[in-house]
């Protein structure tokens, strides 16, 4: 496979998570921007899912189909799936984006507050589901010698509402705190091994199959507004981020479009946090 190849997204087909989110969303514009066609998912928000096809579809070849599906099972995972590929065919990308917080305790809850029964859903919703998502897509993907799959690993800032709750809303002590994957975060340990255990999957799928022409990474987004894990973020927060200033979709979604059309890049996680942790975990 040349590297002029590997670029070239036209005639390509990707899957997105979640593609109504803020991240999701940019996502699907960038890759259709390359001449790529969506698979784009959504659980509830089936009028965001359509006015994001209609954008994507204004690029020329360019196709776009909302497919609703709920991946907190795994039965959902397979009929989204086999939706898609009845409908468009086998993906050729897979961006595993959606996900869920599970409740939050906070860096100093009482883990008995956290039941196993939230523990398992929280990791079915997020790991699970993107592994069985990952393991269904692999063997077309091998065959063709050429794949790309992208893990959305989200750092988690939070802080105290009140005596008995954390919220994702940011304030100036959210970066007194940890963040989720790489130490274990704010939002409590369902969360945050999930998360961490997306890590240690891309890692062992971009080893095997780096020589089939499959590239595995991760992105690992903090700090970006217009996204539901951050509302209402203070401005004096945004003055201590390095850089200056929150992130946006649209700079996560060219991290995704770095390592969809760089088949050098693999087993790798990308944090884009404007600066603010010196380099990945």
């Amino acid at each position: 496979m040349s590297t002029q190849d590997s670029k070239s997204l036209k005639g390509k087909l990707a899957l997105i998570t979640g593609c109504t989110g803020g991240i999701g969303y940019a996502t699907a514009i960038a890759l259709a921007r390359h001449g790529c066609s969506i698979a784009v998912h959504y659980n509830s928000a089936e009028a965001k899912a359509n006015e994001l096809i209609g954008e994507v579809e204004k690029f020329e070849g360019v196709k776009a189909v909302g497919f609703q599906a709920d991946l907190s099972s795994y039965d959902g995972v397979r009929k989204l799936y086999e939706d898609v590929v009845r409908v468009m065919g086998h993906p050729d990308v897979l961006f595993n984006n959606a996900g869920v917080l599970g409740g939050t305790i906070g860096p100093n809850g009482n883990i008995q507050d956290v039941s196993v029964e939230t523990f398992e859903n929280t990791w079915r919703t997020n790991t699970g589901t993107a592994y069985l998502l990952t393991q269904l897509c692999l063997p077309s993907m091998e065959q063709k010698k050429w794949g790309r799959i992208v893990f959305n690993s989200r750092y988690v800032f939070a802080h105290f509402d009140d005596r008995s709750s954390y919220s994702v809303k940011l304030n100036v002590n959210a970066f007194d705190r940890s963040v989720a994957a790489g130490t274990g975060g704010v939002v409590g340990p369902h969360y945050a091994s999930s998360k961490s255990a997306m890590h240690g999957l891309l890692h062992w799928i971009a080893n095997r199959y780096a020589k089939d022409g499959i590239t595995c990474n991760a992105v690992a987004p903090a700090l970006i507004v217009e996204t539901n894990m951050m509302a209402n973020p203070s401005e004096e927060l945004g003055k201590r981020i390095p850089i200056g200033r929150f992130g946006v979709p649209q700079e996560v979604a060219s991290v995704v479009e770095l390592l969809v059309t760089n088949a050098y890049m693999t087993n790798k996680i990308i944090v884009a946090d404007g600066g603010w942790t010196a380099s990945a975990f």
